[in-house]
Formats: C-alpha cells, structure tokens, sequence
C-alpha cells in the first residue's frame, strides 16, 4: 500500500533537492552553486593557489606565512651556498697561488733566499773581520774580507751587496764601535761593491781593474784622514815629508843635488798609492776568479783570455 496516496502527498524529488541544497547554502556560500564537473575542475584549480582562498578562512594566512619563511630560508640557503661556492673557489685559487710563490722559481722563495744569503755573509764578513782585527792578523785575510759582498753582488745585483756592506757595517758598529765599522766600509766595503757590480754587469778586466783600484784609493785616502783625526797628527803631512827625505836621499846618493817640490811629492804619492792599490785588486781579481770557478759560476765571469785557457 502506497503511503503517499492515503496522506495525498505526490513525490516531488526535484523540490527536495531544492530544499536540501538551499539550507546549507546559508552558512555555506560556496556550495550554493550546483556541483557540476566544470564547477569540480574550477575548484581543484583555485585550491592549489593561495591567492583565491576566501579571506574569512582561519587556514589561509598561517599557510601564508609559512609559505613566505620557507621561500625565505630558501633564499637564504641560496645565497649562502653560491657564497660558500665563491669563497671556496676563492681560497683555493688564494692556496694554489700561494704554493706556486713557494716553489723555487716563485718571487716569494726568491726574495726569501736573497735576504737568508745576504744576512748569512754579512755575519760571515763582520765576525772574520773582527776577528782578524782583534788577533792582529788582519794583514794576512784581508783579501777574503770583500768576498761576501762580491759573491752578493754576483748572485742577486747591486742591491743585495749594498744591503750586504751595510748589514756587515752594522754588525762592526754593535760589535766594535764605529772605527772599525767606518774602516771596514773605506778598505773592504767600498771596493767589493764595486768589483761586484762591475763584474755583474759583464765588464772587463781592463774597465774592473782600473775603476776598482781607484775606490780602494780613495777609501784608503779617506782611512788616513778619519785616523789622523782621532789621533790628532796629520798622517798625510808626515808621509808627504818622508817621501821628500828619502826623495832628496836617493837624488844625493846620484849626484843630484836638487829638491824636488812639493807638487812631484804629492804626484810621487799618488802613483805609488794607485800602483798599490792597482797590485792589490788584480790580486784580488786572481783569487776571485778562481773561487767563482770551482763554485761552477764561470758562466757568470768575464774573464781574459790566458786565464780562461788557464781555467
């Protein structure tokens, strides 16, 4: 028995549907509409983004939030490993550049070895120095004592047997005062830097020989005058006056009876001064050339023809 034919109710599902769907739709907005499949498609689209959530929903600023911190740290990461990447390239282009100036063909080994070198014969040369003068034996190595600012000079230029001379005229000022400092610079300073310097730009012994026995010379000239002023006595007026004495001596023993002046004196003593000094740098010049020989550096000499045969 049909219970709508008693009560005389006729089915109307359209209009239950109609009612069942416009209830919710109060609290409920979005469902108002039919739920076609275009309607489904629409929804699942705006769904994945956050910019057509409603604005009343209580779920859509924390996703928001947590989506920007999450972007942010991101970014953060990022930077932080392409500046890793950089300063990691950085150091090691910083290492690699630092080995290669520690091989032995790098600027940084080069500078190192010249300073160790210059350091190590200019102790050399103060201390023999010192020694030789402080057991009076001067006499006998004072050929040896310009030879670490020669071997300088070959080695590494002008400049390194300059601070050679220098760093050795310190050590003798500290050691022994500034006499013995000022008389090493005139005797042995002055002419190993030169000898070095002419030898190290390839020069002759007819252009060395001459130059180098002029500054010995001169630095002679001036050990005379710094010791005539400390001792008071004017050392160059009494060997003027013996050269005139022993002058006049030989000229009577021939049978000259005449007085030579004063201006023959001071040529007399220049000659022999230069032809001294002249003896001893060819001297030096001799023995030199033979040690830079054996230490296999005859390369680097300019030496004459009968000694090169020699040698």
């Amino acid at each position: 028995m049909n219970l709508t034919k008693i009560h005389g109710l006729h089915p109307s599902p359209f209009h239950i549907s109609q009612t069942t769907v416009s209830k919710p739709s109060l609290f409920f907005p979005h469902l108002s509409s039919p739920p076609t499949h275009k309607a489904k498609f629409s929804l699942s689209l705006n769904s994945l983004s956050t910019s057509t959530l409603p604005s009343k929903s209580p779920i859509s600023p924390v996703k928001h939030r947590f989506v920007s911190r999450v972007s942010r740290h991101v970014r953060t990461l990022r930077v932080g490993a392409l500046s890793w990447e950089s300063e990691g390239e950085r150091s090691t282009d910083d290492t690699s550049t630092y080995l290669e100036d520690l091989t032995p063909d790098g600027e940084v080994y080069k500078k190192t070895l010249r300073l160790v070198e210059c350091s190590m014969f200019a102790a050399l040369g103060g201390l023999a120095y010192l020694l030789s003068s402080s057991l009076a034996i001067e006499n006998y190595f004072g050929c040896f004592f310009a030879l670490p600012i020669v071997f300088s000079s070959m080695r590494w230029g002008m400049v390194a047997g300059r601070k050679t001379m220098v760093a050795t005229a310190t050590l003798l000022l500290v050691l022994s005062g500034p006499v013995k400092a000022l008389t090493y610079l005139l005797m042995h300073g002055l002419l190993g830097l030169t000898m070095g310097s002419l030898w190290r730009s390839r020069a002759s012994w007819r252009v060395s020989i001459p130059l180098s026995a002029f500054v010995r010379a001169i630095g002679a000239m001036g050990y005379v005058v710094t010791y005539s002023f400390l001792i008071r006595e004017n050392i160059l007026a009494l060997i003027t006056i013996n050269i005139h004495a022993s002058l006049t001596y030989a000229l009577t023993a021939l049978g000259l009876y005449s007085i030579p002046s004063m201006n023959t004196i001071y040529a007399i003593f220049g000659t022999l001064l230069l032809f001294n000094c002249g003896f001893f740098v060819f001297l030096l010049h001799l023995l030199y050339s033979l040690f830079f020989t054996k230490l296999g550096m005859k390369g680097s000499l300019t030496l004459p023809r009968w000694l090169e045969k020699a040698t």
